[in-house]
C-alpha cells in the first residue's frame, strides 16, 4: 500500500517542502499526516479524503457532481441516512453503492445490508459533501406524514391536556422539531404555520418566496401551536390577542434562534416563525454583493465621523443586513456604539443594544433622548417610523454622530422627500443626510444547473437604456442541490446616492423625488435596475427574477 504522502505528491497537491515541513509538525503534535497538513491549510479536507480512498483502493465521490440513483436512496429510510452519515448513490448488478466518509463503519453496512437485503458497496466522499446531499435527498416529509398519523390519535388537544402530550418522545414533541429540522435544512427564513377550515397549511419562505409542504390535518392543529407557544415561552391560555416570543433549538452543531409570533385568525392562530441566523450578524460588506464602483461610495460615507446613512427597501429586503454588515465595518474598541431596536433579532459583541418596549413607555424616541445621553460616537435606529424619532435621528446626525436607519421607500431618491413629509425641514435634511441606500434582494442562480441561451430579441424590451445587448445570459433549470428550483441563495441590488451640493439644494426647494433622481443619476447613480443588470449579465441572476424584484 502506497503512503499517504507519495499519493499526494504524485497527485501534485502537494509539493516536496510542504510534505517535508508537514512530518516535522507530525512529529511534534503527535497527530496523523492528513490531519496535520489539513491544520496547516495545504490541503482540503475534501483532497485528503480522496487521497485515503486511493490509499485503501477505493472510489472516491464529489456528491455535488455526482447523478445520485432516487430508486437506491428509497431503498434506505432518511433517519437511517442521518443515524449513519451515509447516502445511497447507486445500484449496481444488484448490490448498494453507498457515500461514506468512514468507510470502515461496519455498523452502518451491517444496517443497511439488513434493511435492503442487498450486498453493500462502500464509496468515499468528503463527510461535509455526505451531510450536505443527505439535506438534499432524504427530505423529512414521509417522517413528518407518519408522525401525523400517531398525533391523529390524540385529536382535538385541549390546552388543559397539552402536558399529556409534551413528553420528549411524545409525536407532537418529534412532529414540531422535525418540522423546524426541515425548514433550517432547506434554508428557510420563515415558516408559516396556517389554519385552515379543514386543514393546517405549513409553507416555507426560501431564498423569498413561499414554498408549500404537504398540509396536515386539522386534528393536530390544537397540539402544534400549543407545542410551539410552551417552546417560545408564551402563554398558551391566551388566543384572542396576538403574542411574541423567542425560542433556540440546537441543529447539527449550531444554535439556531427563532422568533416566534401568533395572530388569531377565523380558523385558529397562525404562527410564524423567524429563523435568525446569527452568521448574518457577523457578516461583512464584501459579502453583501457590491460592486466596486458602489461599495467606493458606500465606504465614503460611513468612514465619516458624522451623517445620517439611511437604507431603505421594502419588508424583507436585507436592510437590516446591511445595518449589521456596517457596524461589523466601523465597530472597534475607541468607537461606542448604540443600537434601538424592535426586535433586537441578532446579539453583536462589544454593542450596546436597546430592545423597544412600547409599553413600558421604551418608544424609539424616548431610547434615542437617552442614548444621546450616554455618549455614543455611532447609533443605529432600527427603523424611523415617526416624526419625533426623525427628528431625533437628524439632531444627532447634526450634532457629530454617525446614524445608520432604515425607512421604507421605493428608491433612494424618495427619502429625501419622504423625511421632508415627515415635517422635518428640508435644509435640515439636505445637510444631515449623507448617503442613501436602496436595496433589493434577488435570487440567485444555481451554479451547478444554470444554462446558458440566447434571448430573444422581444425581451430586451425593458432595456432600452442598455448599450450593447449581450448574446448570451442565464437562466435556471432546476436540480436536487436547489430543489429543481433553478435558484439558491440571494444576492443584494443597491442603489447608492450620496447627498451632494446638487441634491441637497434641491431637498431644500422641496423639489420632487424624479427631480432628485435625475440629479442623482446625471452625478453617476446607478439605477437598482441598472445594478440589478449587471449582475444578470454577470450570471449571477436571471433576467426574469431582475423584473420581478427591480421593475
Amino acid at each position: 500500500m502506497k503512503q499517504l504522502g507519495t499519493i499526494l505528491l504524485e497527485d501534485g497537491v502537494v509539493s516536496e517542502d510542504q510534505l517535508m515541513d508537514a512530518i516535522d509538525e507530525q512529529q511534534r503534535s503527535g497527530q496523523s499526516l492528513g490531519r496535520t497538513l489539513v491544520e496547516l491549510g495545504v490541503i482540503s479536507e475534501g483532497q485528503l479524503v480522496r487521497a485515503l480512498a486511493s490509499q485503501v483502493g477505493m472510489e472516491f465521490v464529489e456528491l455535488a457532481n455526482y447523478q445520485v440513483d432516487q430508486a437506491a436512496i428509497a431503498l434506505v429510510p432518511g433517519a437511517v441516512c442521518r443515524r449513519h452519515s451515509v447516502l445511497p448513490v447507486g445500484l449496481e448488478d444488484g448490490a448498494i453503492k453507498v457515500a461514506m466518509s468512514n468507510p470502515g463503519n461496519v455498523v452502518a453496512v451491517d444496517d443497511i445490508r439488513t434493511l435492503t437485503g442487498r450486498k453493500v458497496i462502500p464509496v468515499v466522499a468528503a463527510h461535509d459533501d455526505v451531510l450536505a446531499a443527505i439535506d438534499r435527498y432524504c427530505r423529512s416529509d414521509a417522517e413528518l406524514e407518519t408522525l401525523q398519523g400517531s398525533l391523529d390519535t390524540e385529536a382535538d388537544v385541549e390546552v388543559g391536556s397539552i402536558g399529556d402530550v409534551i413528553e420528549d418522545d411524545a409525536p407532537v414533541v418529534r412532529f414540531v422539531n422535525l418540522l423546524i429540522s426541515q425548514a433550517i435544512q432547506d434554508r428557510a427564513s420563515d415558516i408559516h404555520i396556517e389554519p385552515a377550515e379543514k386543514d393546517l397549511r405549513i409553507r416555507n419562505r426560501i431564498d423569498g418566496v413561499l414554498h408549500e409542504t404537504p398540509h396536515a390535518t386539522k386534528s393536530i392543529q390544537n397540539a402544534v401551536i400549543s407545542r410551539i407557544k410552551i417552546m417560545a415561552d408564551i402563554d398558551i391560555a391566551e388566543r384572542r390577542k396576538p403574542q411574541d416570543g423567542r425560542l433556540s433549538v440546537t441543529h447539527q452543531g449550531r444554535k439556531i434562534d427563532l422568533r416566534v409570533a401568533t395572530l388569531p385568525t377565523v380558523w385558529g392562530e397562525k404562527v410564524v416563525m423567524r429563523i435568525l441566523d446569527n452568521s448574518t450578524a457577523t457578516m461583512e460588506l464584501e459579502d453583501l454583493g457590491l460592486r466596486e464602483k458602489n461599495a467606493a461610495l458606500f465606504r465614503e460615507s460611513y468612514t465619516k465621523p458624522y451623517g445620517m446613512i439611511l437604507v431603505t427597501g421594502p419588508t424583507g429586503s436585507g436592510k437590516s443586513t446591511t445595518l449589521y454588515a456596517t457596524l461589523n465595518q466601523v465597530s472597534r474598541p475607541e468607537i461606542n456604539i448604540i443600537t434601538v431596536e424592535d426586535p433586537v433579532e441578532y446579539r453583536i459583541a462589544g454593542i450596546n443594544q436597546i430592545q423597544v418596549n412600547n409599553k413600558a413607555g421604551l418608544t424609539f424616541a424616548a431610547a434615542l433622548r437617552s442614548i444621546l445621553r450616554a455618549d455614543p460616537d455611532v447609533v443605529l435606529v432600527g427603523e424611523i417610523r415617526d416624526t419625533e424619532t426623525a427628528h431625533i435621528s437628524i439632531e444627532a446626525a447634526l450634532t457629530g454622530h454617525l446614524v445608520l436607519s432604515t425607512l421604507h421607500t421605493n428608491d433612494a431618491p424618495g427619502a429625501i422627500t419622504r423625511l421632508i413629509e415627515m415635517d422635518i425641514e428640508p435644509f435640515l435634511v439636505g445637510s444631515a443626510v449623507d448617503c442613501v441606500v436602496a436595496q433589493r434582494l434577488a435570487r440567485r442562480l444555481c451554479n451547478l444547473c444554470r444554462e446558458e441561451y440566447e434571448p430573444e430579441p422581444e425581451q430586451y424590451a425593458r432595456f432600452t437604456w442598455v448599450g450593447d445587448l449581450p448574446r448570451r445570459l442565464f437562466r435556471p433549470v432546476g436540480c436536487a442541490r436547489c430543489s429543481n428550483t433553478g435558484y439558491r441563495g440571494r444576492l443584494a441590488l443597491h442603489e447608492i446616492m450620496p447627498v451632494n451640493e446638487e441634491i441637497e439644494r434641491l431637498a431644500v426647494a422641496r423639489a420632487s423625488s424624479a427631480e432628485i433622481a435625475r440629479a442623482a443619476v446625471s452625478a453617476g447613480m446607478e439605477t437598482l435596475i441598472e445594478d440589478g443588470w449587471a449582475k444578470v449579465q454577470a450570471g449571477l441572476t436571471s433576467m426574469e427574477e431582475l423584473l420581478r424584484v427591480a421593475k
